[in-house]
């Protein structure tokens, strides 16, 4: 007798809780016990989900070996549900093309971003921080690759999908910084000092944003952009966001 598929919805609020807890080592096992467990039950649906939750939290974790293994395995499993054409499966591109920027594969990663964004920009009702996410990750694997008009274009992009989105401001002050590392890498640092300083007044401007909920994903960003102001010089801004991370941190 065929078991039941595995429970995603039940899946996902206990990982979410998981990671409130920052406790990322129950978060794996978690997710790799349910994987078995879809496995057993042939559900391929449940096992998608769980890949695409994999690759993000081996990326996050910096583990390109597990990152790609889990981005192959989502990549194959599309195509076992002839997925194409739908919103997973450029979610799925774009987890996969995420990860294969991040250790070391541009070229393969640009080609699974092209293939998220025919995705995305044909279905009506794709939700922009989808969009925005997709432009601002394209954008930094075309200035990987040395596309660096590509990348203006699509950070231009990133900045106006996340306008529209509630609590965007977050990643706009991610594309912010992005676009000043892109300006210190075709221009270098002194060339580009005005253009980049005002990127950082501007990702500073959107981290102060009172609307955004000062909540974990909140505590992520500050400290993912820390490093990117200490490297430009602005310790004090860098200080203040490693300071606000840890009180939300410690708070939780």
């Amino acid at each position: 007798m065929k078991r039941e598929p595995v429970p995603q919805q039940r899946i996902m609020d206990k990982l979410d809780r998981l990671l409130e807890e920052q406790d990322y080592d129950g978060a794996e096992r978690h997710l790799l016990w349910w994987m078995q467990e879809a496995i057993n039950a042939e559900d391929l649906r449940g096992q998608l989900m769980l890949a695409n939750e994999l690759i993000g939290h081996y990326r996050k974790a910096g583990r390109g070996v597990e990152a790609l293994k889990a981005a192959d395995q989502a990549l194959t499993l599309l195509d076992q549900l002839d997925f194409s054409g739908t919103l997973t499966s450029g979610t799925t591109y774009v987890n996969a093309a995420t990860a294969c920027s991040a250790f070391g594969k541009p070229e393969r990663a640009l080609s699974l971003f092209e293939k998220a964004r025919a995705v995305y920009e044909a279905t009506p009702d794709t939700p922009r921080h989808l969009l925005g996410g997709l432009y601002n990750n394209m954008a930094v694997t075309c200035r990987d690759l040395g596309k660096y008009e590509d990348a203006y274009a699509l950070f231009d992009r990133a900045m106006d999908e996340m306008a529209k989105v509630p609590g965007g401001s977050l990643e706009q002050a991610i594309t912010c910084l992005n676009r000043a590392d892109t300006i210190a890498l075709e221009f270098g640092t002194e060339e580009g000092e005005e253009r980049i300083n005002a990127l950082l007044e501007q990702a500073s401007d959107f981290l102060s944003d009172p609307g955004v909920p000062r909540n974990e994903y909140y505590a992520f960003v500050c400290k993912k952009c820390a490093p990117g102001f200490s490297y430009y010089g602005w310790f004090l801004e860098a200080e203040r966001l490693e300071k606000e991370a840890k009180q939300i941190r410690e708070r939780a």
